[in-house]
């Protein structure tokens, strides 16, 4: 038999329906590396979120970071909590910091419509909306977070760096070359606001520098206003979309409300050497410890950390096992009748694992050698 690969999983369940769905997630996996073979994970669970900043006075443990420094790849829940706030009142967002902490610039927003989930938009011609948007995860409005405004006035200031953007340009070029050898059109849409922003324009010439090493993407161009009306009226015409923090932070929100809300919507946040798998959604404080929380996001976060290690480590069996988590997940939902509670449905948590890894086991191809 061959040696399996050893991998090490940081797991931060963080706070709320977090917990629930990170559960959720494992137990996926953990189907997903039985059926395929090939490697097997490690996951160690680590304290982060508004409950631990509560308990400890520290969001985010020093431990908790040395650990995932060293971890091939971090899974996250979902961390914050509505009361639970640092003395600025702002909210405890240990995902926000993890980016900046490992210099995750490009955030991924995979954003597909599963057959099976109620359609959001009227689509005629039945245009498939599979696209996905890429966040500069480190720099735009975001760089200037916590400063401190006088009595009379607050600013933010915008930061775009030829480094970090040259980074963020050479991996979603790299994205629409990979997904045009999927068969998707691979385009690539610069989403800005450069007709007012110098900063912005700044963004777009070295989106157009870097595009010159792959001519072999279609280049495309719309200020964000424009892309906003556009994702709204046929959301089916885009394939890859690169864009400023903020921006990003926006219209992936907008995105997930196409297929079905944020329980339907995964994220990865990816550096050069680190990489964080996490759901888009929040804690959801309403419908905490329920056991009705959709775990879907998290599910489909977990396939897209096994592409990740599939390509850091060269193993096709992580490749199989995302493809299978993703088979899993569309034919659980293909009968329209197992809906989660976020769909209308009265579907629950754990029912929705159990009928997830059960499909992963109607369609799991034979193992590698």
């Amino acid at each position: 038999m061959t040696e399996r690969l050893e991998l090490d999983i940081a797991v931060f369940p963080g706070d709320g329906i977090g917990i629930e769905v990170t559960d959720s997630g494992l137990e996926v996996l953990a189907a997903a590396e039985r059926l395929t073979g090939g490697f097997r994970c490690k996951y160690q669970t680590l304290p982060a979120g508004a409950f631990c900043y509560r308990d400890t006075g520290e969001a985010l443990p020093k431990a908790s970071v040395a650990y995932a420094d060293k971890a091939d790849a971090i899974l996250l829940g979902a961390c914050g909590w509505p009361d639970i706030r640092y003395p600025d009142g702002t909210e405890i967002r240990p995902q926000v910091e993890l980016r900046f902490i490992f210099d995750l610039y490009a955030g991924l927003r995979p954003i597909r419509h599963y057959a099976g989930i109620p359609p959001t938009l009227v689509n005629p011609h039945g245009h498939p909306i599979d696209f996905v948007i890429i966040r500069e995860s480190t720099e735009g409005l975001f760089a200037s977070r916590g400063s401190a405004p006088n009595p009379e006035v607050a600013t933010e200031t915008l930061v775009i760096t030829r480094r970090t953007t040259e980074r963020l340009m050479r991996f979603a070029y790299g994205l629409a070359r990979q997904r045009k050898g999927q068969g998707h059109p691979g385009r690539l849409t610069c989403v800005d606001k450069s007709n007012i922003f110098s900063s912005m324009a700044f963004m777009r010439g070295i989106y157009d520098e870097v595009g010159q090493d792959f001519d072999d993407v279609e280049r495309a161009y719309l200020y964000v206003d424009a892309a906003a009306l556009n994702l709204v009226r046929q959301p089916w015409m885009f394939d890859v979309m690169v864009m400023e923090n903020m921006f990003g932070d926006i219209l992936s929100d907008l995105a997930a409300g196409l297929i079905g809300g944020m329980g339907m919507a995964p994220s990865a946040d990816i550096g050069d050497s680190h990489a964080v798998f996490q759901p888009s959604h929040g804690t959801a404080p309403d419908i905490a410890g329920k056991g009705i929380a959709n775990p879907i996001a998290m599910i489909l976060s977990g396939a897209m950390m096994c592409r990740y290690l599939a390509d850091c480590k060269s193993t096709a069996s992580l490749n199989d096992a995302a493809d299978l988590i993703e088979r899993g997940v569309a034919r659980f939902l293909e009968t329209g009748n197992r809906l989660p509670a976020d769909q209308g449905g009265h579907t629950g948590t754990e029912q929705i694992t159990e009928g997830i890894i059960a499909a992963m086991e109607t369609v799991a191809p034979p193992m590698r050698d």
